[in-house]
C-alpha cells in the first residue's frame, strides 16, 4: 500500500491528530499523554521522511500492474491485491550507467501510445548496440543471447527490415521478459499516412525513473533482482 503517496499523506495526518487528542484530552495520564505524543511523533516523523525524502529521491515501492514482465515480475490487471511489489532505487543511475540486464522503471516515450503511468521493463540493449530479434533469438552484436528469464522465444522478428538497429547515444532499448504480450521496443512507433510503420523503439536515458531490486511481497515471492544476461 505504500506505493501510494495519498496512503503515506494519511497517515502523516493520522499522527498529526494523534498529537492533538494527547494534547487536548486532560482526562489522561501524564504517562498515557506522553507515550501517545511519543508514537505520534515517530509516526509523523517517519511519515515526513518518507514523504518528502526517501521516495522522492531514495527508494519508492512499486506494484506490477500486468504480466508483461513475466515470469520475472508477476502481475495481473483483475488480480492486483496478489501483484509482486518491488522497491525501486531512484538514485543509482545519478551514480552509474544502467546496465545490460537492468529492471528498469520508466516514463515511456510517446511512441508506446501510453504516457500516463510508468512502465518496467529489462534494459537489453546500450548505446551503440546493435540488436536484431531473428527466429526466436535477439542478437547482440551479432550473438544470441541466453535468456533464461524468458517467458516464451519471441514470435516476431524486428526490426521490420530486418536488419540489426543500434542503440543511439543517451538512450536505451528495452524488452518485457513476456516477449509476446509486452508494449516495448519492438511495438513502439507510428503509422504514416501510407499505412506503413515507422519504428520508434530507443527510450531516452532521461526517462528512466530507477532500478528494480527486490521484491518485497508477497512473502512467497521475496528476493532480489539480480541482473541476468
Amino acid at each position: 500500500m505504500f506505493e501510494n503517496p495519498w496512503v503515506i499523506l494519511g497517515l502523516v495526518v493520522l499522527c498529526v491528530a494523534l498529537r492533538l487528542a494527547a494534547e487536548g484530552l486532560p482526562q489522561l495520564s501524564e504517562r498515557v499523554q506522553g507515550s501517545l505524543r511519543e508514537v505520534a511523533d515517530a509516526g509523523l516523523l517517519a511519515g515526513l521522511l518518507v514523504f518528502f525524502i526517501l521516495r522522492p529521491f531514495v527508494a519508492e515501492a512499486r506494484v506490477i500492474p500486468s504480466s508483461s514482465m513475466e515470469p520475472t515480475l508477476e502481475g495481473h490487471e483483475n488480480t492486483p491485491l496478489t501483484n509482486d511489489r518491488i522497491l525501486v532505487n531512484k538514485f543509482i543511475y545519478r551514480f552509474i550507467e544502467p546496465s545490460r540486464g537492468d529492471i528498469i522503471v520508466f516514463k515511456p516515450p510517446p511512441a508506446a501510445h501510453r504516457v500516463s503511468n510508468d512502465y518496467i521493463k529489462r534494459c537489453v540493449g546500450l548505446p551503440g548496440d546493435k540488436i536484431l530479434v531473428k527466429n526466436g533469438r535477439v542478437y547482440l552484436n551479432g550473438r544470441a543471447l541466453d535468456e533464461p528469464y524468458v517467458a516464451e522465444p519471441p514470435d516476431y522478428n524486428w526490426p521490420p527490415d530486418g536488419k540489426p538497429a543500434t542503440v543511439p547515444k543517451d538512450c536505451v532499448l528495452v524488452f518485457g521478459d513476456n516477449r509476446r504480450n509486452s508494449n516495448d521496443s519492438h511495438a513502439w512507433g507510428y503509422f504514416r499516412p501510407d499505412n506503413t510503420f515507422e519504428p520508434r523503439p530507443f527510450l531516452p536515458e532521461g526517462n528512466i525513473r530507477g532500478k528494480a531490486m527486490c521484491i518485497f511481497w508477497p512473502p512467497s515471492r521475496l528476493r532480489w533482482l539480480t541482473d541476468r544476461r
